[in-house]
């Protein structure tokens, strides 16, 4: 049935990246007028608010405003709340009570003024359990409220009348307008949206980015998952719904406009704000070409090898290349899977069956497979465990379910997913939601982290996100809910333990063995690691960029990270740096091992060295920001590292010396050009039509 209603959440949703919001007015305003559905606006925040935000212009003109978490319903036509809808708030309802309840309960902190009104008692509560929430609600039923509690983004705690939530305004208004719930469609990211999708009747987007507490509690409808994050998000899914007549250009959105922070605006020098010229445009699309041939110069019969073997010496340590490796295939496969090149989708299939048949007995997933004699090796170097390996694999099973629709593979496969997820969890020794990491048991080979490590910990995250959506393919919504619950836990830990500030957090009465730790000052990123007795409070430039790419980090913390990594030059002389700053020698952190082979030490291997793989995160990190111009710019610096090579062009090295730029390590390395491939195909600079001229 044709849409007849579009309802869409704000922040998170239309909002957080200014250009695809404005490609989100360019495609709604483009629908003919006869034929436009009308637009709903349906946000926690309040009607007032909302008002003041229409002012800005970045949002087509909507028909209705639903604020407060859908206890307030305002009709643009007539510049007036609807009357009829708030009067059936009244009966029942006492925010004084609420209040009184509340105050007894610990942790919970009112929120100030501007976020209540007469319908809506709004507190912040952190890191709620299940379990808590259930013990407020019966606290509340106990005093003779009815009322209906929502929480979302693991903080924000709304008491409604128990008739109210975005949902059942959404349900009124239709029913006020004579429109049938089959002919609406919703679009959401959190918690407080899941009332909309359980409307019964409506169909519904998820955008990429929407936050597990919305997956679980859609987790059983057949709603439209996204591929792109925020309004980009939406208008894939208006797309699917036939709402719109096309996807609009990526460069819709005017970038200029977007730069109003004067803080943010002083970081770029005027080269960085202008579109590509022709040529370079060309030598990047050059690039996407020589990157595919990369790619099927490392395709083996066992699947994805980590380089070429044609192209690289490989003898002594250097011998495990020749083999399929669990962390560089997995990688590989995630970014190169957009393509639809059935050369590179086999591979992928191969790579993971290559991997999970090697699966040991109690979970474990192989580092690598050696692609003569299938021989598996679980160890990295040094016989410590590839912790990282296994949460990869996940991740890419995930992805290639999702694009491929495979679901045979993973009904073949399921077992031992579950047996790895299983042999992952146990790294969870206390039970808190973050892994304790070995001494260089993950990617940074010779590199002394451990314990709670921000990188493990961030894909962690993600491996239950995506094992929870596995599930869901093969039917298991009940299972699929429980990690999705795990995983806000997860989430939570990360942002309270790895983001230390100064500021006293609401609720908490005194301040944890965490926040003495971090008592020094505020951060501005999230920390590379943390241990009952110490931190590190270097930058993990991978990390914080696999942060936002997963949804760990919101848009907010997002750019306050990058201001702080722009700021300092993490991107110079190419993108980018993995550390800032390195390690030295003589500081504590400095371990006498990491001039093993030269690798470790500053601004080489894993100590700061510039990395492809980083870099094509780095311009996607940036482009999800809304800096267009800024993202190609430094994607036209990636194209220049990866052309770049010991003996020849184009060789898409495994790292490059910081200081001089100089390619280093293996030649026509797999995950490089699969990084580079990701970035073109996320940045609106035409590669696609260019490279085929």
């Amino acid at each position: 049935m044709a849409i007849s209603l579009f309802s869409s959440d704000l922040d998170g949703t239309l909002l957080g990246n200014p250009e695809s919001t404005r490609r989100f007015q360019v495609a709604w305003d483009a629908i003919p007028a006869t034929s436009r559905p009308v637009l709903v606006l349906n946000s926690g925040r309040l009607v007032s608010d909302m008002l003041e935000l229409l002012k800005e212009g970045l949002l087509p003109q909507p028909d209705f405003l639903i604020g407060g978490v859908g206890t307030q319903l305002y009709d643009m036509a007539t510049e007036k709340m609807v009357p009829e809808f708030s009067a059936t708030f009244a009966e029942g309802w006492d925010a004084a009570l609420i209040d009184e309840v509340l105050a007894g309960f610990p942790g919970v902190v009112r929120q100030p003024p501007e976020f209540i009104h007469p319908y809506k008692s709004s507190y912040y509560l952190l890191r709620a359990t299940p379990e808590q929430l259930t013990d407020l609600e019966a606290r509340l039923q106990d005093a003779g409220l009815q009322v209906t509690v929502v929480y979302s983004s693991g903080r924000d705690l709304d008491i409604l009348p128990a008739n109210a939530s975005k949902g059942r305004a959404l349900e009124w208004l239709c029913n006020h307008l004579q429109i049938p719930l089959e002919q609406t469609l919703v679009a959401g990211d959190s918690g407080n949206d899941s009332s909309m999708f359980l409307v019964p009747g409506v169909r519904g987007i998820v955008v990429e980015n929407a936050q597990p507490e919305l997956l679980e509690a859609v987790v059983a409808l057949p709603v439209f998952g996204s591929m792109a994050i925020l309004a980009d998000g939406v208008l894939q899914g208006l797309d699917h719904f036939d709402v719109i007549p096309r996807l609009p250009d990526a460069s819709a959105g005017d970038e200029e406009e977007n730069l109003q922070d004067p803080t943010v605006r002083a970081l770029f020098p005027v080269e960085a704000l202008t579109s590509l010229s022709d040529d370079e445009k060309h030598f990047v699309a050059e690039g996407y070409e020589k990157a595919i041939e990369t790619l099927r110069k490392c395709i083996s019969p066992l699947g994805f090898l980590a380089a070429s073997l044609e192209d690289n010496e490989v003898t002594g340590t250097d011998e495990n290349y020749r083999s399929v490796w669990s962390r560089d295939g997995a990688i590989t496969i995630i970014n190169c899977l957009f393509t639809g090149d059935p050369g590179l989708t086999e591979a992928s299939r191969n790579t993971l069956r290559t991997l999970f048949d090697q699966i040991s007995p109690n979970g474990q997933l192989p580092s690598n497979v050696r692609i003569e004699t299938g021989v598996p090796d679980y160890s990295g170097v040094g016989g410590i465990a590839s912790i990282d390996s296994g949460l990869w694999l996940v991740v890419a099973f995930y992805h290639y379910v999702r694009t491929t629709g495979d679901v045979d593979l993973l009904r073949e496969y399921a077992h031992p997913l579950q047996r790895a997820m299983d042999w992952l969890a146990a790294h969870d020794s206390n039970n808190d939601g973050l892994l304790e990491i070995p001494e260089a048991g993950d990617w940074t080979d010779l590199f002394g982290r451990s314990y709670n490590v921000l990188y493990d910990e961030v894909l962690w995250f993600r491996a239950n996100v995506c094992y929870a959506r596995l599930l869901t393919f093969l039917g298991q919504h009940a299972r699929a809910a429980d990690y999705l619950r795990w995983s806000q836990k997860i989430r939570g830990e990360i942002l309270a333990n790895f983001w230390p500030s100064t500021k006293q957090s609401f609720g908490v009465a005194e301040a944890t063995f965490a926040d003495r730790q971090f008592s020094l000052g505020d951060s501005q990123y999230l920390l590379a690691q943390v241990s009952p007795f110490a931190f590190d409070w270097r930058c993990d430039v991978y990390a914080n960029l696999l942060a936002f790419l997963t949804n760990v980090l919101d848009v907010d913390r997002a750019r306050t990270a990058f201001k702080f990594m722009w700021g300092v030059g993490v991107n110079e002389p190419f993108p980018v740096t993995n550390l800032y700053p390195p390690v030295q020698s003589g500081d504590p952190d400095w371990k006498p091992y990491y001039t093993v082979n030269l690798l470790n030490l500053p601004g080489h291997y894993h100590n700061g060295g510039l990395w492809p793989l980083v870099g094509g995160m780095w311009v996607r990190f940036i482009y999800r920001l809304g800096l267009r111009d800024v993202a190609c710019r430094e994607l036209f610096k990636l194209a220049q590292l990866c052309h770049s090579g010991s003996k020849c062009e184009w060789e898409f090295n495994e790292w490059a010396h910081a200081r001089t730029g100089r390619p280093m390590g293996k030649r026509f390395q797999a995950w490089s050009a699969a990084s580079y491939l990701r970035a073109c195909h996320e940045l609106p600079i035409e590669v696609g039509e260019l490279s085929h001229e």
